[in-house]
C-alpha cells in the first residue's frame, strides 16, 4: 500500500479560500468515483500549507487513477481556474506504508 501526499504551499491568507474550492473540486470526484482525499492543514511550519492525502493499493493505482483525473475535462477547468490561482509552489511525497 502506498500514501500519496500533493503538499501544496498557498499564497498569503488563501487558507479559507482554498478550502472552499476544495469542496467544489470533492463534489466532482464523488460524481466520478475516485478515491477520497484527506485534507491536512499546517499547525506548525510553514504558513498556508494545504495537503492532499490519498492511499492506493500499489502505483499502478496511483497512475491509473492520476490518469482518470488528468483526463477528466471537468477536473481540469476546476483545478486551474479554482485552484491552482491560490497555489504559490507544490510538490508530491510519495510513501510506501510498513504495516
Amino acid at each position: 500500500m502506498i500514501v500519496v501526499r500533493d503538499v501544496f504551499q498557498l499564497k498569503f491568507g488563501k487558507a479559507k479560500e482554498a478550502k472552499a474550492a476544495w469542496k467544489e473540486g470533492v463534489v466532482i470526484f464523488k460524481k466520478h468515483n475516485f478515491p477520497a482525499s484527506r485534507v491536512l492543514t499546517d499547525l506548525t511550519g510553514a504558513y498556508y500549507t494545504f495537503i492532499l492525502e490519498s492511499t492506493y493499493s500499489d502505483l499502478a493505482a496511483f497512475e491509473k487513477s492520476l490518469k482518470n483525473e488528468l483526463g477528466m475535462k471537468e477536473f481540469g477547468e476546476w483545478y486551474h481556474t479554482k485552484f491552482v490561482p491560490l497555489v504559490e509552489s507544490g510538490r508530491r511525497e510519495m510513501f510506501t506504508v510498513v504495516e
